[in-house]
């Protein structure tokens, strides 16, 4: 290693003389991009400390936190832009693509349009940061990955989200299986053919790139690659999942599946049991396998009591964006939702004391959905069939329940196919297939927890207390559960073990615990249930009788 004195050879422009030695990198962004370094200094793999000064020198408005993290700002755009998502229809993947609201096509010259608007803009900047990293964490499966970014935070934000390369890995990375050149800074042209808005986010499976204009926020990558994972895993025979994991003393592994407010990652941060991962796995025939080399969490109204695994992960490295912090101070405000309420923090999986890594399991043991039922009638837990297994994955139902100020009380069905319907490239019933065999090769029992409300409606009772989700837990991962004996809920067949240890043996059956009248309960049971049997007309197509036939029975 050279001493030198920081910051001279990143100032802006061709770096001196002494460093002008052409890179392989360089060459190759030339030959593949038109990216060109006689204009632009190009930063590979560049360690935290110089991101966290490249982005505080030149990102206006970029500060540190007291607790050592930085705060980035993505601009307008607070969150993902699933309207502005588009994927190229093209000979090699056009059979294989579940085209519809998700999966919206454009063609390959309006992708190249972009692509080109896009190098033009990343030729402008002084310098370009480029990161070489990996996506899945079994050698045998895992992806090349490259970045090409204008901003030092969105570098930071995939350096913590992908997995990253020992020094020997990087010298002999090769070509990349797949590159994304993220020109956020600077806006599509929404008079071009078949853009909705400035904002683009284009996917190409046959130049294996992925072209990102008018969005600065972070998340747009993170969820790029997993997108790029649904659909390559599954042609390898690997199963591709939205979901977290977790490892016990003896090995056994636990999935949890999960849209927003459901738990996922709450319930995955156990203190008994090893953190493989908290978003993105794959399970293949060797066991399970997390996607990213970080976690990307929630961060309003965070706190040290609540979450403290996560509280404490927010440290130096680690990225906070959009959040409010106390202008003398710098301590951040987790309650201030003035910028979005989708605050977040990104930061490497080893911030996390009881992570698991490299992130890979066996086999799971236990397949668990979680689900946030407003209307208080599904249980607090019941075992799935394999097919029942298949209807609720395919299905991913959820309610959000919205705040009091406007007057709405009655909570609303959310429904979110393979719990990641804007991930999923493949048709929802090609995960479940795949989950079912594995389920059934590997012997893991399915479950169904109800983190949401018990007694009644969100309006008239008060949700399931997390202990009691917790020794439920307890009780699948002890095999408890798997010896109980149950009784059934009518409409949906599902399976209520009569006794849980921990947990008052009144509250699992939804019908003995409703505070209402019986008709009632029957009311809102069938209501629910019909919600489902209209949600599922949209696969039903394309599924097979017996996840059909695991639906409620009206």
């Amino acid at each position: 290693m050279v001493a030198s004195r920081p910051g001279s050879p990143y100032s802006g422009g061709r770096p001196s003389s002494a460093n002008s030695v052409i890179t392989k990198l360089e060459e190759d962004l030339y030959e593949f991009a038109g990216i060109d370094y006689d204009k632009v200094t190009i930063m590979r793999n560049p360690s935290v400390a110089v991101l966290y000064e490249q982005a505080l020198t030149y990102e206006q408005g970029t500060v540190i936190s007291s607790a050592g993290a930085l705060c980035a700002y993505s601009g307008k755009k607070t969150g993902r832009s699933p309207k502005d998502k588009r994927i190229v229809e093209e000979p090699s993947s056009v059979k294989d693509v579940w085209w519809g609201p998700v999966n919206t096509p454009i063609s390959e010259r309006v992708f190249l349009i972009n692509r080109e608007r896009a190098i033009d803009y990343l030729n402008t900047r002084p310098r370009l940061f480029v990161f070489d990293g990996y996506a899945g964490w079994d050698p045998k499966y895992r992806i090349k990955v490259r970045i090409v970014a204008s901003r030092a935070y969105h570098l930071l934000f995939m350096r913590n989200m992908l997995i990253r390369p020992t020094e020997e890995e990087l010298e002999n990375f090769g070509t990349p299986d797949f590159t994304i050149f993220n020109a956020g800074e600077f806006p599509a042209n929404r008079y071009t053919t078949g853009m909705s808005s400035t904002t683009s986010v284009s996917i190409n499976f046959k130049r294996s790139e992925m072209v990102i204009l008018g969005s600065e926020y972070a998340g747009e990558m993170k969820k790029g690659i997993f997108t790029v994972m649904h659909y390559l895993m599954p042609k390898a025979g690997v199963l591709s999942l939205h979901s977290s994991a977790n490892e016990g003393p003896a090995g056994d592994v636990s999935l949890f599946f999960g849209l927003s407010g459901t738990g996922k990652t709450t319930l995955s941060a156990d203190p008994k049991r090893m953190l493989i991962g908290d978003d993105e796995h794959c399970w293949s025939d060797e066991g399970v396998f997390n996607i990213e080399g970080g976690c990307y969490a929630k961060c309003i109204d965070l706190s040290g009591e609540k979450e403290p695994d996560i509280f404490n992960a927010i440290k130096f490295g680690a990225i906070l964006e959009n959040v409010v912090l106390d202008e003398e101070t710098r301590e951040v405000d987790y309650s201030d939702d003035f910028l979005t309420e989708n605050t977040r923090c990104a930061y490497p999986i080893y911030h996390i004391p009881n992570a698991k890594i490299p992130c890979m399991g066996g086999h799971p043991k236990n397949i668990i959905l979680l689900t946030c039922d407003a209307f208080g009638v599904l249980p607090p837990v019941s075992k799935l069939t394999a097919e029942q297994a298949m209807y609720h994955f395919i299905s991913g139902y959820t309610t959000k329940v919205p705040g009091t100020e406007d007057g709405i009380v009655e909570p609303q069905a959310t429904f979110s196919a393979c719990f990641g319907a804007p991930f999923l490239v493949l048709h929802p019933q090609r995960y479940a297939t795949m989950l079912a065999d594995k389920m059934s090769k590997h012997k893991a029992d399915a479950w169904l927890i109800n983190t949401g409300w018990i007694g009644g409606s969100a309006a008239t009772s008060k949700r399931c207390p997390l202990k009691y989700t917790r020794a439920i837990l307890d009780a699948i991962h002890n095999g408890e559960l798997a010896n109980a004996k149950y009784d059934q809920l009518e409409i949906f067949n599902l399976s209520i073990p009569k006794t849980v240890t921990g947990v008052p043996a009144e509250l699992l059956n939804p019908k003995t615990a409703w505070n209402g009248t019986t008709s009632e309960f029957n009311a809102s049971l069938r209501n629910v249930g019909k919600m489902f049997n209209d949600n599922f007309q949209t696969y039903k197509s394309e599924s097979t009788e017996a996840t059909i036939n695991a639906g409620p029975k009206l």
